[in-house]
């Protein structure tokens, strides 16, 4: 079996007496394409915030391509190559597209250790990945002239500028149409071609099988399934959780 990139071990997390995440443990084989699953309050985004270092958790490991990560902050973890887009895009309103893809160009590539990327690069990676997502049109323009999905890709863009090993793309497509939704799994799928491991995180059932190779299912703060994903939506604890009994 390969090497695993992310490697979670027994994650706990609680809020007060909330248990969210109860004994998480997980792996994310380099270049896959993981979808993550569960009911509202599940424990998701908490997993996704304590891998990511937004918050901490109380007990158990987390470590990334052999590192441990536990007692980073956020901004070192997207250093090291853990990146993830928000499910609420949340540019900087003020500044065009273009410079919303700069800032992690400057702030997370330039800041690793023998990285120095001049104007010129900056500029070049910035067209690139604007590109990428189909926005490169847009670039002078600002984020309140973007349209849903373009506010998705330019997340994703951000995200991207960070030069990650893994994406995690937390509700990317909630809200768009049936034809915008393929165009964000295309995207998705081009990003993991290029060699990104991608844990997508998604209530839209058809996106989640259209594009994993392997689904996790939280739910109320355990995992309750892992593994391939026909195989995973047949399991009668996993109908119980979607369906009832």
């Amino acid at each position: 079996m390969s090497e695993a990139l992310l490697a979670v071990n027994g994650l706990g997390k609680r809020f007060g007496g909330f248990v969210a995440l109860d004994g998480i443990t997980l792996d994310v084989i380099r270049g896959e394409r993981v979808g993550l699953i569960g009911p509202n309050g599940s424990g998701k985004s908490t997993l996704v915030n304590c891998l990511c270092g937004t918050l901490r958790n109380e007990s158990g490991t987390v470590r990334f391509d052999g590192r441990a990560m536990d007692g980073l902050p956020a901004h070192q973890r997207t250093r090291l190559g853990m990146a993830r887009s928000f499910q609420l895009p949340r540019p900087f309103a003020s500044l065009s597209v273009a410079e919303n893809v700069r800032i992690p160009l400057i702030y997370a590539v330039n800041a690793r250790p023998g990285r120095r990327l001049g104007e010129r690069e900056i500029d070049a990676r910035c067209d690139a990945l604007l590109g990428m997502v189909g926005l490169a049109p847009k670039a002078r323009q600002r984020p309140r002239d973007l349209s849903q999905v373009e506010m998705r890709k330019l997340e994703l863009a951000r995200a991207m500028a960070a030069e990650p090993k893994l994406l995690i793309a937390d509700e990317a497509m909630a809200g768009l149409s049936h034809s915008e939704v393929d165009d964000i799994l295309a995207l998705l799928r081009r990003l993991n071609e290029r060699g990104i491991t991608v844990i997508l995180i998604e209530h839209i059932m058809r996106a989640v099988m259209s594009f994993s190779e392997r689904l996790v299912v939280l739910v109320a703060g355990r995992k309750i399934a892992d593994g391939i994903p026909d195989e995973v939506i047949r399991n009668p604890e996993v109908e119980k959780a979607y369906l009832g009994e």
